[in-house]
């Protein structure tokens, strides 16, 4: 054999060698360090899983204290808002007249839903009303609310009624 002969194998044969290190045991370290990083990772994600727990636990409480606060503590928002709108017009001076069922639709991945519902008393109850909707119970905005004086004929007697549009998202 020649010397440019015994160089070619010589090389080749590094180069086979190179080839089955690397399949054996440098490829094999370079997925155990991949996995050591993802394990390092989860680690450190659940490490901080007591006080994370902590965290929800104490938002949990206030969460409960607002829909306590704002008697949204259970059923549907329409029953709540029924409850409260009856409860109401059980000390002021102001009847339910009607009530609809909501209407709802989506808007940019958020359902909204819009109650409408009609109110008959004088103008000043009725506006009490309304202010303990939106600022007290915090059901919702009122987006529109119109007055209407309307004439019993039976009787003679006129009244006003307000029709309530009350939007609400969830």
């Amino acid at each position: 054999m020649t010397n440019k002969t015994k160089n070619i194998a010589l090389l080749s044969g590094f180069a086979i060698a190179l080839l089955i290190c690397y399949k054996f045991a440098i490829a094999n370290t370079i997925d155990a360090r991949k996995e050591y990083d993802d394990l390092k990772k989860q680690e450190a994600l659940f490490g901080n899983t007591p006080k994370q727990l902590s965290i929800l636990r104490q938002k949990e409480k206030y969460y409960d204290a607002i829909l306590e606060k704002y008697q949204l503590n259970e059923g549907s928002i329409q029953n709540n808002l029924l409850k409260t709108i009856n409860s109401f017009s059980n000390t002021g001076n102001i009847k339910v007249v009607s009530f609809l069922e909501p209407h709802l639709y989506k808007k940019n991945d958020l359902l909204v839903k819009t109650y409408q519902f009609t109110l008959e008393g004088d103008y000043n109850s009725i506006i009490r009303g309304i202010h303990l909707l939106e600022q007290d119970t915090k059901f919702g905005e009122i987006i529109n609310l119109s007055f209407e004086k309307k004439k019993n004929f039976r009787t003679g007697r006129h009244y006003l009624q307000a029709s309530v549009l009350l939007k609400s998202f969830g």
